[in-house]
């Protein structure tokens, strides 16, 4: 649900027209487009995420920076590795993701930099539009189902099979009976 505000005049009927397009919209209901992850995602990536999504629209900028420190949350996390700063981590990830999403990774880095870091000129303001900031938010998604839905739903698969193996070889070859039972 959005709510829109116009700009209008009032007419001698007492109606209220509005003279142009809407000044401003909102998303009233839900506060934001996140997804709802599993609890095996680690909370401050997803409390991390779920605050990029919603001051998306309000502050760009500031959704960019979380989307980037959202990144470095799961690179830490999933690839166990900890470097002096995210560039240097993402390097260290090259060679275990796909080229195109190591490039996406990287361009999150330098768009969450623009928030981050202060330019070495403060007098050059880069902006970061919303649906910018939605396309972070959303390889952000992209990343968690990669790195951890499906990786999780994978185990579970294999889990269940190898379940299934093993009560298989016990059915085939049951526990010798003890003495005592069996014939009474």
């Amino acid at each position: 649900m959005y709510a829109f505000l116009y700009e209008a005049v009032r007419t001698t009927a007492g109606w209220y027209n509005p003279t142009n397009g809407p000044l401003k919209s909102w998303q009233l209901i839900p506060a934001s487009n996140a997804k709802v992850y599993p609890d095996y995602v680690p909370k401050p990536i997803r409390d991390d995420y779920m605050e990029a999504c919603l001051i998306r629209d309000l502050s760009p900028k500031a959704s960019a920076t979380l989307s980037r420190r959202c990144l470095q949350g799961m690179i830490r996390d999933f690839y166990e590795v900890k470097k002096d700063n995210l560039y240097l981590e993402i390097e260290a990830i090259k060679e275990k993701v796909a080229p195109l999403t190591w490039d996406a990774i990287s361009a999150v880095r330098g768009v969450g930099n623009i928030g981050a870091h202060m330019g070495r000129d403060i007098n050059v303001i880069i902006d970061v539009e919303p649906q910018e900031a939605a396309m972070l938010t959303g390889l952000i998604e992209i990343l968690m189902e990669d790195w951890y839905i499906t990786q999780h739903e994978r185990q579970q698969r294999l889990e269940s099979i190898v379940e299934l193996g093993e009560a298989k070889k016990r059915a085939k070859n049951p526990p010798p009976a003890t003495k005592g039972e069996g014939n009474r």
